[in-house]
């Protein structure tokens, strides 16, 4: 039949404590080691060949000295968002700013899913808040029954 097939693993760890909580491999810590003891040799010999035309060394001291451009923020006008039709509202004036070329359709898409989760946080509140009032409502008719024996 369905025999099993040995003994379980023993509870616990034999083999000590095992490395520290938050220590560094061991590995790590001597790469870090030489790269501090030598940055300042191998920055110097990235920027030489950079300066003789290495294509690749000259984009890396670029990419250090000039970080990739992230998302500019979006400034529009937009109406006040207290509830869900607000949002669709909001969601409105996103789409008209688009058409008319105000900002570019990455922007408004990262504005549209803001504004998505505004509208779930309102929704989830007004649900919350619904519940909450059918249970209380719940509540006292329960306790009419209990009065009258139903």
């Amino acid at each position: 039949m369905n025999k099993p097939r040995g003994r379980p693993f023993e509870p616990g760890n034999s083999f000590g404590r095992g490395r520290p909580r938050g220590s560094r491999n061991k590995a790590t810590l001597e790469a870090e080691r030489l790269l501090e003891q030598y940055s300042a040799p191998l920055v110097r010999k990235c920027i030489t060949q950079a300066l003789q035309g290495d294509a690749q060394a000259m984009r890396l001291c670029m990419d250090r000295l000039v970080p990739v451009r992230r998302d500019r923020p979006v400034r529009m006008k937009l109406p006040k968002v207290a509830t869900a039709a607000d949002v669709l509202q909001a969601q409105q004036a996103v789409v008209r700013a688009v058409s008319s070329g105000d900002i570019a359709p990455p922007a408004a898409e990262s504005v549209m899913r803001v504004l998505d989760d505004v509208r779930r946080g309102i929704e989830t509140h007004e649900l919350e808040t619904r519940i909450d009032q059918l249970e209380e409502a719940n509540e006292g008719r329960e306790q009419h029954c209990d009065d009258f024996g139903g």
